[in-house]
């Protein structure tokens, strides 16, 4: 499975490697690699790729999952589609609190001591999909678990992730795209090994520069 979403987020260019002309994150750390996996909900061989592979990860992984939550906003159609091929009610949970009307942060209905599987679209440091798991839980849920299309496998996303007590399980991860991307002759071989040392420091930019290009 692995291999296979790998090659189809390479082929609508919903991970996109161009590790000569770095992007620029937010956080201002230059990467080889742009993710944006919300172009898979606009394809729909990949939709499906996507959204069959996630509710396989839920039966394979969190069999007693009651409700599906997503995470706002890349995380609410993946959740919604993947609730309706498993039968599960679903819901998502908001950034913050509503200004007006109920106020609510979690929407749709959440059963005190169910037990609910958050889908997020992608993990990078781990953050954002970790405050979803808490606002669950500090609403009475019991949280199996994550599963997610991509994660980078940061460390600081692996040691958040191992703090939160909470599992994610991910279709597939940045090592299988990077050697995919150069099987397939997106990047260089050379880049691969320039990729991952991205990955396990991304505030390093001792990489920059040192591949071949295609």
């Amino acid at each position: 499975m692995k291999t296979k979403i790998a090659k189809d987020l390479l082929s609508i260019k919903a991970v996109f490697f161009r590790p000569e002309e770095p992007f620029i994150w937010a956080s201002g750390i230059k990467s080889p690699v742009y993710t944006d996996n919300r172009l898979t909900l606009s394809d729909v061989a990949v939709r499906a790729d996507v959204e069959n592979g996630l509710a396989q990860l839920i039966r394979e992984n969190y069999p007693e999952a009651e409700a599906l939550f997503g995470t706002s906003t890349a995380g609410i159609a993946h959740a919604a589609i993947t609730a309706h091929l498993l039968s599960l009610p679903m819901g998502y949970v908001r950034s913050g609190a509503k200004d007006h009307g109920r106020k609510n942060q979690i929407e749709g209905k959440l059963i005190p001591g169910q037990k609910v599987v958050v889908v997020e679209d992608l993990i990078s440091t781990g953050g954002s999909v970790i405050e979803v798991v808490n606002i669950l839980r500090e609403a009475g849920a019991e949280v199996l678990g994550i599963v997610s299309i991509f994660t980078y496998g940061m460390q600081k996303g692996l040691d958040r992730l191992a703090q939160a007590n909470v599992q994610n399980v991910s279709l597939t991860d940045f090592d299988t795209v990077a050697q995919v991307a150069a099987d397939e002759g997106y990047i260089a071989h050379s880049d691969v090994e320039r990729l991952i040392a991205f990955r396990n420091c991304p505030s390093d930019e001792s990489w920059i520069g040192k591949g071949e290009t295609l």
